[in-house]
């Protein structure tokens, strides 16, 4: 067919009209959809974030648990606090044997690690072993997160004997948890 005779006016055979329709009644639906699924998308994501909020806030509204000794465990900054990293880091596995005796741990060894790949943005890592019964681990673990300040458990590796009677029900725990140092102030 030439330009000529398509621009004279002879009509399409109807097939080739259909198709034209369906192709372009097809593109507008893709257009319409495409920003609907996009503002969908966002607002589940809206959703997640605002519940996610919701926790932290009643988190940081509940009261703070207090100690046998009456001594609120949540008081306190969320950072590590110390003039120097390395008091920071003495003051993070101080912590981490204070948790672990609480709950009738004993720590066997600790190590910081004041200048691994995340140090200079502040991350100071501290890595035990401890030995305590399968009912402290919960608890410890429970105290460590929750409590002030701050910390992240980055790595958790149990063993136990095969038989409760040999080992007395204890675990040996390693254990790596972080925390976030300021810097001086």
């Amino acid at each position: 067919m030439s330009t000529a005779k398509f621009l004279t006016g002879t009509p399409a055979p109807p097939s080739v009209a259909a198709l034209a329709y369906a192709g372009l009644l097809l593109v507008l639906i893709a257009a319409t959809m495409l920003p609907i699924k996009s503002m969908l998308d966002q607002r589940d994501e809206v959703g997640a974030l605002t519940s996610t909020l919701r926790l932290l806030d009643a988190h940081s509204l509940m009261p703070a648990h207090r100690d046998g000794d009456g001594a609120a465990r949540m008081a306190g900054s969320a950072f590590l606090e110390g003039p120097t990293v390395t008091v920071a880091g003495a003051a993070l596995l101080q912590r981490l044997g204070d948790v672990v005796t609480r709950h009738g741990g004993s720590v066997s060894s600790s190590q910081l690690d004041v200048q691994g790949p995340r140090a200079k943005d502040g991350q100071i890592s501290a890595t035990a072993n401890f030995e305590a019964a399968e009912s402290a681990l919960q608890p410890v673990l429970y105290d460590l997160e929750a409590g002030m300040p701050c910390l992240f458990v980055d790595e958790l590796v149990v063993e136990g004997n095969g038989s409760p009677a040999i080992s007395g029900g204890k675990l040996r725990v390693t254990i790596t948890v972080s925390g976030q140092w300021q810097g001086p102030q």
